[in-house]
């Protein structure tokens, strides 16, 4: 009986050692044979490659619409051969007194994003201008206090008349569509800075310092409260061109 009982153990225990694979054979690739089908071998993840991680993903084709419906406004509303000028072709303008007048004038409604407060006939050596100091003077100076400038308040722009409207005074470069005149900015939280309230006041004051400083260099003449009473509530820019440089006050 003990004979038996020992025959039958010993075969249990030789039929369980051939059936099961060790962890090491059972991941080692077998041999295909001539009849049968391939054994199987463990599957390893793939590793995505380091240009899979940086590759950006592409743009949907919702974003890609909106992308191109706004390039394409923004390409109808341009004047000058810039789409960051935004207005319409106004072409020459006549005026009454002699001396005055543009030949290829437009007429601005936005510059850099930032909307005029109305809009303004100029010519387009002035509207480039105008859009080099919102970008390089205008905007860092305020910065994002406000939530950034929203408006630009144009307090004169074209108009054929002498210098401060003086009888027998020169032409003034308002009149020939080469000036405009700022008296502040209107912010996007609903806020204002103006040159008449603000000007040595505080961070606005700071502010429209630093903007009258950078004008000087993108316009000929820059002018404001401290050139003199004429101007005491606004900023005068305008594109003439002097030999010794831009005349900044």
């Amino acid at each position: 009986m003990r004979l038996k009982l020992l025959i039958i153990i010993s075969f249990i225990l030789s039929a369980s050692c051939v059936g099961a694979a060790s962890p090491e054979t059972s991941l080692r690739p077998v041999a295909r044979t001539e009849s049968g089908p391939p054994a199987r071998v463990a599957a390893r993840p793939e590793q995505p490659g380091l240009w899979r991680v940086l590759r950006p993903r592409p743009r949907s084709e919702g974003v890609r619409l909106f992308a191109s419906k706004r390039k394409r406004a923004l390409q109808r509303g341009m004047v000058c051969g810039d789409p960051a000028i935004q207005g319409e072709t106004v072409g020459r303008v006549r005026g009454k007194l002699g001396g005055c007048g543009v030949n290829d004038a437009v007429r601005l409604r936005s510059v850099a994003g930032v909307t005029l407060s109305q809009r303004a006939v100029v010519d387009c050596t002035t509207a480039k201008a105008l859009k080099t100091w919102v970008e390089k003077g205008m905007k860092p100076a305020l910065g994002q206090r406000g939530g950034g400038a929203a408006e630009i308040r144009v307090a004169a722009h074209y108009a054929c008349r002498t210098r401060n409207s003086k009888t027998g005074a020169k032409i003034s470069e308002h009149g020939k569509g080469r000036a405009i005149d700022v008296a502040g900015v209107g912010m996007k939280d609903g806020s204002e800075i103006n040159v008449l309230t603000h000007w040595g006041r505080g961070w606005r004051g700071r502010a429209l310092r630093q903007m009258h400083a950078r004008a000087c260099g993108p316009f000929g003449t820059v002018l404001g409260p401290a050139a003199d009473r004429y101007h005491r509530d606004h900023f005068h820019f305008d594109t003439a061109r002097y030999r010794s440089g831009s005349y900044c006050r």
